[in-house]
């Protein structure tokens, strides 16, 4: 199931909008803080979808049976545009185990590029509910490769692949290349066109550059 968060009006919009701006990108800090705000969003809309349990909390008046989750789930985040995004679930998630996976682009002379998962270090996800957070699904060769990298350490009960942006394009290649038994796509606005380069458009640019600042080329 692919869950559009800004089918629905809510100040999600607001911080998309923002940091589509280009103007407001000029401010490190705010894009990377909204950022973190819409990991919140995104961590709040999935909890609903988690189990939980009664417990009894002790007030200085007296006692409450309470829902909580039964378990924490297990952040994944794809480096380095997709840190900030994952602070904000792990504001609300905060005894959550992390993984983390660095995949980039690695440029070709002609112009094309292949994605390389070249590092991870991933927890205990067998029988876990599993969130993958990156910024951007462009291509969704990235998000591919880094389930594909994680399903090779174990084998989690359910998988939540999570997006701000993302194109037609990318969603089509995860639907074709990743088993959607027991998986929900989530994103918070869909674009249509990719170009030639495999860039979101109108996206927002390099959310990596505009979070951390310009990288050199990988060759």
């Amino acid at each position: 199931m692919v869950h559009i968060l800004s089918n629905s009006t809510s100040i999600l919009n607001v911080f998309i909008s923002e940091i589509r701006d280009a103007e407001i990108q000029k401010d490190r800090l705010r894009f990377r803080v909204n950022l973190e705000r819409l990991g919140e969003i995104f961590a709040y809309e999935i909890s609903r979808q988690m189990t939980y349990k009664e417990k009894e909390v002790f007030t200085p008046l007296g006692s409450a049976m309470v829902p909580v989750l039964s378990e924490e789930p297990v952040l994944a985040v794809v480096l380095r545009a997709g840190l900030p995004f994952h602070q904000g679930f792990l504001n609300f998630f905060d005894h959550a185990d992390s993984a983390f996976i660095s995949a980039y682009r690695k440029m070709h002379k002609d112009g094309s590029f292949t994605i390389n998962v070249e590092y991870s270090q991933v927890p205990d996800i067998n029988d876990k509910v599993l969130i993958i957070c990156d910024a951007m699904l462009a291509s969704g060769t990235s998000m591919v490769n880094t389930y594909r990298d994680l399903m090779l350490k174990g084998k989690p009960k359910h998988v939540h692949l999570v997006s701000v942006l993302a194109s037609e394009e990318g969603l089509d290649y995860i639907r074709k290349h990743v088993p959607q038994q027991d998986l929900d796509i989530w994103v918070g606005v869909i674009d249509e066109e990719l170009t030639a380069q495999s860039l979101i458009v109108p996206g927002l640019g390099d959310a990596g550059d505009l979070a951390y600042g310009r990288k050199e080329l990988n060759t």
